[in-house]
This record gives C-alpha cells, sequence and structure tokens, in this order.
C-alpha cells in the first residue's frame, strides 16, 4: 500500500495539461506577479498541482538563452506556453513553437512585432497582452521635467539588446528636443556596465536618469536603486518594485494586472479555446508611484500636482 498512492499521484498528475511558463527574467523577483498569473489561473478554473502543471524556465536577464529555454518545453509537449519578461520573450517562443498555443506578454505594438496579424483577429496560435512601455517612455521625461525643471542633461537607460530599444529612444529625444533637454544615451548590457555607467555620471553632468523596461534592470533592481542613491541622482523607472525597493519614483503599466490577465488567457487556451479567436488585450491600468522618503534624501519637492495623482506615496 505504501508504493500505489504515488504511483497514482504521478499518473494523476501525467494527466494534468502543462504550462510552460517561460521568461526572460529571474523568478525571486517575479514572485508577485507569478502569485497574479495564478490568480488569473484560478479566475479562468485552474489551479496548480489540483488540475494544471507547470514547467518553468528562466533565462534571469541572459536574452541568449531563451531560443533554448523556448525549445525545451517545446520538447516537452506543453499544452500551452506562458511567455513573460517582454518582447524579446515572446519573439523567441514564437520562433520555435509553431503550433504550440502561445500566450504573451509584450511591450510594443505585436502586430509590429509580427507575432499576431491583428489585435482583435490574431489569426495564428499567438495572443496575450500589450503593455505599450515603448510608449511611456516620453510620459516618464515630462514627469522629470516637472519635478527639475532646470536640469538640463538627463540619462537614458538601455539594454541595447532589448528589441525595439532604438525605437524606444526616439520617442523619448523627440520630446526631449522640443523642451529643450539634453539625452544621453546610456547602454548597458550587464551589471559590470551599470557600475561603469553610474561611476561616469558625475564627470557627465547627468541631472536625471531614466531607466527603460528590461528584464535585465529588474532583476539587477537593487544595484540601480543602490546606486542612484549613492551618487543622489533622481532616477525614474517603469516598475513600482523599484520605487517600493528605495527607487525615487515610477511611471508605467500595473505589471501585476498584465500577469493576471495572462493567467487568464492560458487558462482560456487550456478550456479549447484558440488563440487565433482572442483579442490581444491592452493594459488599461498604469501606475504613478512615488517614494517621500528617498525624495527627502535627494533634497527634492515634489510639485503638489503630482503628489495629487500618485497612486501611491511611500512616506
Amino acid at each position: 500500500m505504501g508504493v500505489a498512492w504515488p504511483l497514482a499521484a504521478r499518473a494523476q498528475q501525467s494527466s494534468m495539461p502543462v504550462i510552460g511558463f517561460l521568461s526572460s527574467r529571474s523568478s525571486a523577483e517575479s514572485a508577485n506577479h507569478l502569485h497574479a498569473f495564478r490568480q488569473g489561473l484560478r479566475e479562468a478554473g485552474y489551479v496548480e498541482g489540483q488540475n494544471v502543471a507547470s514547467e518553468y524556465r528562466w533565462a534571469n536577464g541572459k536574452y541568449d538563452q531563451l531560443p533554448n529555454l523556448a525549445s525545451e518545453l517545446v520538447l516537452r509537449s506543453v499544452d500551452v506556453i506562458a511567455a513573460a519578461g517582454g518582447n524579446v520573450t515572446a519573439l523567441a517562443a514564437s520562433e520555435v513553437a509553431k503550433s504550440t498555443p502561445l500566450a504573451f506578454i509584450v511591450g510594443d505594438d505585436p502586430v509590429k512585432l509580427g507575432l499576431v496579424k491583428s489585435l482583435n483577429r490574431p489569426g495564428g496560435n499567438a495572443t496575450g497582452v500589450s503593455i505599450f512601455t515603448s510608449e511611456l517612455g516620453p510620459k516618464r521625461l515630462e514627469i522629470l521635467n516637472e519635478i527639475l525643471p532646470k536640469a538640463s542633461k538627463m540619462g537614458l537607460l538601455i539594454n541595447p539588446a532589448y528589441p525595439g530599444s532604438a525605437t524606444d529612444v526616439a520617442a523619448v529625444q523627440a520630446l526631449a528636443r522640443k523642451i529643450g533637454v539634453t539625452v544621453l544615451v546610456l547602454n548597458a548590457s550587464n551589471e559590470q556596465e551599470i557600475d561603469t555607467i553610474f561611476a561616469a555620471l558625475p564627470d557627465q553632468r547627468v541631472n536625471a536618469l531614466l531607466v527603460f523596461a528590461d528584464a535585465l534592470f529588474v532583476s539587477r533592481r537593487d544595484q540601480l536603486v543602490a546606486l542612484s542613491a549613492r551618487h543622489a541622482i533622481p532616477t525614474l523607472y517603469d516598475l513600482r518594485d523599484f520605487v517600493v525597493a528605495g527607487g525615487l519614483m515610477s511611471y508605467g503599466t500595473n505589471l501585476a494586472d498584465a500577469y493576471r490577465q495572462l493567467g487568464i488567457y492560458v487558462g482560456k487556451i487550456l478550456s479549447g479555446q484558440k488563440p487565433a479567436d482572442l483579442p490581444v488585450q491592452q493594459a488599461v491600468k498604469f501606475e504613478f508611484v512615488i517614494n517621500l522618503k528617498t525624495a527627502k534624501a535627494l533634497g527634492l519637492e515634489i510639485p503638489p500636482n503630482l503628489l495629487a495623482l500618485a497612486d501611491q506615496v511611500i512616506e
């Protein structure tokens, strides 16, 4: 009898559908968003370990590993791939998952990325959620300019390995020219380059910094927040996680809600709905978060109108 139960449990698990979860990020800093993803699954009728199993693959900010990780999931014959962590993950998955259903979260227009034929009728084996992070860069520059109206030079930290980074930079530079601000593009593809960039900021007389959405930067969240504090550089991020960790401000999509929507779509696909018929969801929840303690440490006065607009003020 002692052997019968484990065998039965394994047999039950093997009959479950399997989700292949692929991310350019790391498991440690994705805990909150995984919770939201599982909440979405539950809303669609699926609970891990009860009626669905999951295979997780994490690239930890190393984009070159994504194609192999995606291939592993396809070879595992998962029932659906959930691609999180930005455009680079979805593109890697779509290259190898030609017939496996794919649900994604991307930061750009998935039609332009070639992932779907249209937002309303994706038409292939992929659908998901677009959070349009690339369109928020100019808005972040506006916020920094309002807090630091006398700033003449701002840094823009990007990972050049991230697809679409050139387009994102162009959008910010276009606004910068209109408001008379110089934007210095700073390229970093690993933690050593991040250290080097911050060390050079004083000599370059950069007044503030914008950190663009990127899995590498999310995985190096504590490093970025610590360096911004050490060099007294007012920094605006894309995710509230940075501000909770001590960063100054963030403006971006409510990523937890996007992960919840991803979970719902994965559940719908498992229930038999085709990605081709599921319209791409567009993010509708945005959040502006301010850390007043960090602002005071930097000697910054946050304008009352911005405080009133904030979704969360950390004191």
